[in-house]
């Protein structure tokens, strides 16, 4: 039987996660719907749209890395009431933002003609630079957006940011289906209109999101110091050095799944489209549960704030054990629709019959991908971000990637060989970051 203590505890974090989880669909659902759409027009654009993506990813999860360090600062001020610091996190944090996302943007456009020397098809790279290009650019708005809807989640307000993503994508779908098409008058542009339509969304999402933080009464108390005198670098280094470890542990394990997406491209066009489709299904499930990961961040930090030790690490706990079920439904969802779901994205039967293999073992890390990714966002309420940023680098480059390297091209397995080192990756990852969890929150409770 489940105690009354953790039925409150998995009420309270429903209520926080499922509108994150429905924001950070969102984001994940821009890829996807670029890639059923650009897939209507052939395997080659949809190998470039996976390695654009997987080049793109790394960019993306940099910048959401430094973002995710405003929410538990602000939880655990907020469960200070200590709302002079809400203010000046508020300023700082936007400010870093922005930074970051111009410096992102500038690096990655002058980076991008380099990705000759990743050895990828020549077609595919040539389809592929002007997209990701385009992608570089919607950093800048996206990480405005970032910085409003952290704020916002700090304080446990998570649904404004679902309304506004929900809008967003839908705004998505419909300029990909005018611009890649071309319809209304618009030239067909391929590849490159998914891109346009991501960038003009990502402005949309930043715009409103920015006006409901900057003009609602809710938040009057916290826009006091909203001038550019109050800028602090102590507060800009301290959401940078908690923020930087987040980015560098979800670079490694991101920046795996990107590296796996180019040694598939040494096997060919077609691998790479199957591989698109199937990590475009598993990021969708990561994205979601990272979405309970946010709710954990905001309850671990909060219950850390007011010094309810117990009470946090059953807020820890109690997410890990939501992710872990919701995983389960996933994957079971996986291996039930494996046939069916490749063809949404082509009509190729090697490509189908390729991806539904990939789907299965998809299916197979569901449960160490929701331990894991539940678990940092677990440790993130404590603020503690070096280990498990070690943590990762060992999982998926000292151990995933070389396994998966192993098995696709030593043993003869292929394309599945290095999904299957994934596997791996994630399942040492889960086992270790539960256990961090585990000995640092009995660690405060015991003081």
């Amino acid at each position: 039987m489940i105690s009354t203590e953790y039925k409150e505890h998995f009420s309270k974090n429903f209520t926080l996660a499922y509108p994150v989880v429905l924001s950070q669909l969102g984001h994940i659902l821009v890829s996807v719907f670029d890639s059923l759409m650009v897939g209507q027009t052939g395997t080659l654009p949809l190998a470039a749209a996976s390695l654009g993506n997987s080049i793109f990813t790394i960019t993306l999860v940099f910048g959401l890395g430094v973002s995710y360090s405003i929410t538990p600062l602000i939880a655990a001020a907020d469960g200070r009431h200590n709302y002079t610091r809400i203010s000046l996190l508020l300023l700082n944090g936007l400010v870093s933002n922005v930074l970051l996302g111009i410096l992102l943007f500038i690096v990655g456009y002058f980076l991008s003609p380099y990705i000759t020397v990743l050895d990828q098809p020549a077609n595919v790279v040539e389809l592929a630079v002007p997209y990701i290009n385009v992608l570089f650019l919607s950093m800048v708005p996206l990480m405005v957006f970032q910085a409003f809807r952290q704020f916002a989640e700090g304080l446990s307000l998570t649904k404004q940011a679902m309304y506004i993503s929900i809008v967003a994508n839908a705004l998505n779908i419909v300029l990909n289906y005018i611009l890649i098409f071309g319809k209304l008058g618009f030239e067909p542009m391929g590849l490159l209109g998914a891109g346009w339509a991501t960038l003009i969304s990502r402005v949309v999402m930043a715009l409103a999101m920015a006006a409901w933080v900057l003009y609602a009464k809710r938040f009057a108390v916290f826009r006091r110091f909203l001038r550019l005198r109050h800028l602090s670098f102590i507060h800009m280094y301290r959401i940078y050095k908690l923020g930087l470890p987040i980015s560098g542990q979800m670079i490694f394990e991101m920046g795996a799944f990107s590296f796996s997406a180019i040694m598939i491209g040494w096997l060919g066009a077609r691998e790479l489209a199957a591989h698109q489709i199937a990590i475009n299904i598993a990021s969708v499930t990561y994205m979601m549960a990272s979405g309970i990961a946010a709710a954990a961040t905001i309850r671990v930090g909060n219950q850390k704030g007011l010094g309810n030790f117990d009470a946090m690490r059953m807020a820890g706990f109690s997410n890990i054990a939501m992710g872990v079920v919701f995983m389960i439904g996933s994957g079971l969802l996986m291996v039930l629709f494996k046939n069916y779901i490749p063809m949404l994205y082509i009509d190729d039967p090697a490509v189908i019959q390729l991806a539904s293999g990939l789907l299965v073992i998809a299916a197979l890390f569901q449960i160490s991908d929701g331990i894991q990714v539940v678990g940092l966002g677990a440790l993130r309420g404590l603020e503690d971000v070096r280990i498990p940023s070690l943590i990762s680098l060992v999982a998926y480059w000292v151990i995933g990637l070389p396994v998966g390297y192993f098995l696709c091209f030593k043993a003869g397995f292929g394309v599945d060989g290095i999904w299957m080192g994934l596997l791996v990756g994630l399942s040492v990852a889960a086992v270790l970051l539960t256990l961090r969890f585990k000995m640092l929150s009995n660690r405060l409770i015991i003081r």
